[in-house]
């Protein structure tokens, strides 16, 4: 989610530069316009492969202030130093609740809204396009492809008759396609000449490609308000420039008008339910096309090469170093973070202890929230040690660069179980009765933690080769003790060991049975090392 957010402000960047430039330009024609919007969108989401490949340009920021208390709206800016499972917390009243997760399932709540709903529009498309009647003969076909000869559209235009009263639209890349509500057939030849006009105007300019492109990126970013703009001005640009194209094949501006009111009457529905089409008469916009296209003054020209690479410069200058720019810390700031055990829940009282690369060294304690803090510590490389009974210790080794690295989260492992047991036995017969096991040494338990405690013992045998051979040896021995107590899972640490000795040992080991290990009331699974010594004893 850092990096969803941290890639939002960068698009976010680039789509105000893309809106700024289009207002500055509301006197140049809404071709240009809608070119600065399309770009200004493919620039943003083109910021998450130019991130990866151009090199980090790093800029100072001054240091943070430092919160006196840690709060739960501080969780999002963790940098996790070890990553685990996150569970539930240790009160069982109220659980903690991560942020990351929480953040993650609202952006994939929202991804997947807005999704389904770009989704449904297509195949809604899709599903009337094909019962809708490919008309084949008749005015429409001729005068498809007069108006497409004019246009120069080398793409063949199919045109379908529906059995929809509301859509008017066109969509498709490769295979355009034309879709006529129920009653176009009672259409004058005036109106199918301005139709055909308006529609194969955004044949030819990729209009429908466009905005389902900036469309499907809204659905990443449908969080970002900007984002929602720059799309809702780039379809309304987009009919705007439809419309200057039909005024400039000699089409009056009033018939035009009188066609467009007629049609918006006749398709009233046709607005958000063609989201994922280009419908012609759209009543949202309807009063401002009218009010532009009566109005003579407005700049109706084409685009231009030279317009065409001036305004994409200009977003590339902005693009490459918004996408470049790294932030890195300029002085001292308190580093500071929280520490938690693998259920999610805080520490308190873990020492901690900061090493710098002159080894110089300072500590803290977490207190009751699980809260450390080291003041003024430099950017450069450290190494930072936890310790709590009970928990593995923790030696991590990181740098300290960008400013989000001086806030991090720490996750602490439960310990290890430790075992010794000394096998005894006499040398010659009469055989002595090999002394009992050492008992298991507890872990140093603090916190949330409940030791196991062993419930079966079974002391391991001897083995009569190796006692009458005169050989000794030591077994060290790993073992996972499980959820319910058993031992799970037994290896040798060492292959300096006899294969007589390991086998007794291991056969012993696997039949012993723990309570099981509690943290925070739950059972985990817990780590032991056991020791087995097989030694022999001279006769009395």
């Amino acid at each position: 989610m850092r990096l969803l957010g941290d890639l939002a402000i960068r698009s976010s960047i680039i789509l105000l530069t893309g809106l700024a430039l289009n207002a500055l330009l509301a006197g140049r024609s809404a071709a240009l316009r809608h070119w600065v919007l399309a770009i200004a969108i493919f620039a943003a989401a083109a910021v998450v492969p130019l991130t990866v490949a151009l090199p980090a340009w790093e800029v100072s920021i001054p240091s943070p202030l430092s919160p006196a208390v840690s709060t739960p709206a501080d969780l999002p800016l963790r940098v996790p130093v070890i990553s685990t499972d996150a569970g539930s917390g240790g009160d069982p009243k109220m659980p903690p609740v991560t942020v990351f997760p929480l953040l993650a399932i609202i952006w994939a709540t929202g991804f997947f809204v807005t999704a389904t709903m770009l989704l449904t529009g297509v195949a809604r498309l899709m599903r009337i396009d094909s019962r809708a009647e490919r008309v084949q003969h008749g005015r429409w076909i001729r005068m498809t492809k007069t108006v497409a000869a004019a246009y120069g559209l080398r793409r063949r235009v199919v045109v379908l008759q529906t059995d929809t009263p509301d859509l008017l639209a066109t969509w498709g890349l490769l295979r355009p396609r034309l879709l006529l509500p129920s009653h176009a057939r009672a259409w004058s030849d005036d109106r199918v000449h301005v139709v055909l006009c308006h529609e194969l105007a955004h044949i030819r300019r990729h209009d429908w490609f466009v905005q389902i492109s900036a469309e499907a990126l809204r659905t990443v970013f449908w969080f970002n308000p900007l984002m929602w703009m720059t799309c809702t001005r780039l379809r309304r640009e987009s009919e705007q420039a439809c419309d200057d194209v039909v005024l400039g094949k000699g089409v009056a501006a009033r018939e035009y008008a009188a066609h467009l009111l007629e049609l918006a009457r006749m398709c009233r529905r046709s607005g958000s339910a063609w989201l994922s089409a280009m419908p012609m008469a759209r009543p949202s916009t309807l009063e401002r096309r009218i009010a532009d296209m009566l109005n003579p003054t407005l700049n109706r020209t084409a685009l231009s090469l030279r317009a065409i690479a001036t305004t994409a410069l200009v977003l590339l200058a902005v693009t490459l170093p918004t996408a470049a720019v790294r932030a890195r810390q300029s002085g001292p700031a308190p580093l500071s973070g929280s520490v938690y055990d693998t259920s999610g829940a805080v520490l308190p009282g873990v020492a901690l202890t900061l090493e710098d690369a002159q080894q110089i060294k300072s500590t803290a304690t977490t207190d009751a929230a699980g809260h450390f803090q080291f003041p003024g510590v430099a950017p450069g490389r450290y190494v930072l040690a936890a310790t709590l009974a009970g928990f593995r210790p923790l030696r991590h080794e990181f740098e300290l660069q960008n400013a989000r690295d001086w806030d991090r989260a720490i996750t602490l492992q439960v310990g290890t179980v430790q075992e010794t047991i000394t096998v005894r036995e006499s040398r010659v017969a009469p055989p002595r009765q090999p002394s009992q096991p050492q008992g298991a040494k507890p872990i140093r338990v603090g916190g949330n933690i409940r030791a196991p405690r062993k419930e079966v013992d079974v002391k391991p045998t001897y083995p009569a080769s190796m006692r009458e051979a005169g050989r000794e040896g030591v077994v060290p021995l790993e073992a996972l003790i499980g959820i319910d107590g058993t031992v799970a899972s037994v290896r040798v640490l060492s292959a300096q060991v006899h294969p007589d000795f390991a086998i007794a040992a291991v056969d012993a080991v696997r039949q012993w049975i723990f309570t099981p290990t509690l943290l925070n009331g739950k059972p985990v699974e817990v780590v032991m090392t056991v020791s087995v010594q097989f030694s022999l004893s001279d006769q009395d």
